[in-house]
């Protein structure tokens, strides 16, 4: 059985990432589960996805330390939902930083770095990506998503292929947004195989 767990805030196409896995699955003829929590019902919001695949998914949600890998949106979110991921899991977490309602609520500061850095000492396996950078060279801030994907399939702890993804993703997103998504899903298992 593989278990995903992603999280990011609203708006960031978190829940489009869990449905593209969950076609990847069911294209193979896996059974797959999936599952929403979210906090707050806004942009901004933090927003977890679980996917579970295989015979043995009897709850769509995950236990804590169960999740062979976390996709995060966000450094923080990563640190955040960190305790679902299992010993030995992969971490492919997006470097750049979207400030949580809940920091911005609360006037203190907020150091992507800082989030980063602690993945790094308490992660055996981190792929960073710059979506930022792959979201300048898509001409779209919304590909951030679809990057994560492509990174985490070339890490290999998706168990799926970037080319796998790539038919999922022309199945659920309409013409005019292919390209700029195949770009996407290539720029970021590129920046996964540059890490290795």
């Amino acid at each position: 059985m593989k278990n995903c767990i992603l999280a990011g805030v609203g708006g960031q196409g978190t829940v489009l990432a869990s449905k593209l896995i969950a076609q990847c699955a069911m294209e193979r003829g896996e059974f797959v589960r999936t599952a929403e929590t979210i906090g707050m019902a806004q942009r901004g919001g933090c927003v977890v996805s679980h996917v579970r695949v295989g015979e043995d998914a009897h709850s769509p949600l995950l236990p804590l330390g169960s999740a062979d890998l976390l996709i995060a949106f966000e450094p923080a979110e990563a640190v955040r939902t960190l305790p679902y991921l299992k010993k030995g899991g992969t971490v492919v977490v997006s470097t750049t930083p979207v400030q949580p309602v809940t920091v911005s609520l609360s006037g203190k500061s907020y150091d992507a770095s800082a989030m980063l850095a602690y993945l790094r000492q308490n992660c055996e396996q981190v792929v960073e990506v710059d979506t930022a950078g792959i979201c300048q060279q898509c001409s779209s801030q919304k590909v951030a998503n679809v990057a994560l994907l492509g990174a985490a399939a070339a890490s290999g702890a998706l168990g799926v292929t970037p080319e796998e993804l790539e038919s999922a993703v022309t199945r659920r997103l309409p013409e005019k947004f292919l390209e700029m998504n195949r770009r996407a899903l290539y720029a970021g298992a590129k920046a996964a195989e540059q890490e290795e």
